[in-house]
């Protein structure tokens, strides 16, 4: 009797833990083709078509995790310019900028070097501030997200093509 109640109860247990399971099983490796798609959107170097990009990060990494500030937010476990990116950002269309964003467990003291020597992109400073923007010729970027880099690309979205 004793024996069978120890066994109901480590099925149980093991049965609690199924959801963090499936939901561990579920993370899916980054695409071969992320640091060209995502690096390139980021650094401002390709066209921004966020509906493009949410499909992209749906099939690369399954539903976003939180959709809030005009985004969609995905997690992941890729790296770019050598640092891990803990986020994709990619803007729903309530915003009249269409944008897409990588958060880099990094700083942006960090990031800002290892961007130029992976892409050979230079990024000035705004101003002498504790936290200055950074910005490349080209738009994106690099800004503090808490105590980690957020490097993004924004561009105001085109006309519908009815209105031209």
């Amino acid at each position: 009797m004793r024996m069978r109640h120890l066994t109901r109860l480590a099925v149980m247990a093991a049965m609690a833990l199924l959801p963090a399971v499936s939901a561990v099983a579920q993370k899916k490796a980054p695409p071969s083709t992320f640091g060209q798609v995502v690096g390139n959107a980021v650094l401002c170097v390709d066209h921004l078509d966020n509906k493009a990009f949410y499909a992209y990060l749906l099939t690369a990494f399954g539903p976003a995790y939180k959709h809030e500030g005009g985004a969609y937010w995905f997690r992941t476990d890729a790296t770019l310019w050598g640092a891990p990116v803990t986020d994709v950002i990619v803007s729903d269309d309530t915003s009249a900028l269409v944008f897409m964003g990588v958060v880099a467990d990094t700083t942006p003291e960090k990031l800002e070097p290892a961007i130029r020597a992976a892409s050979g992109m230079a990024f000035s400073k705004a101003d002498n501030s504790a936290f200055p923007v950074r910005t490349s010729v080209p738009g994106s970027k690099i800004v503090y997200f808490r105590s980690k880099a957020k490097v993004y690309c924004a561009r105001y979205k085109p006309l519908p093509k009815h209105t031209r």
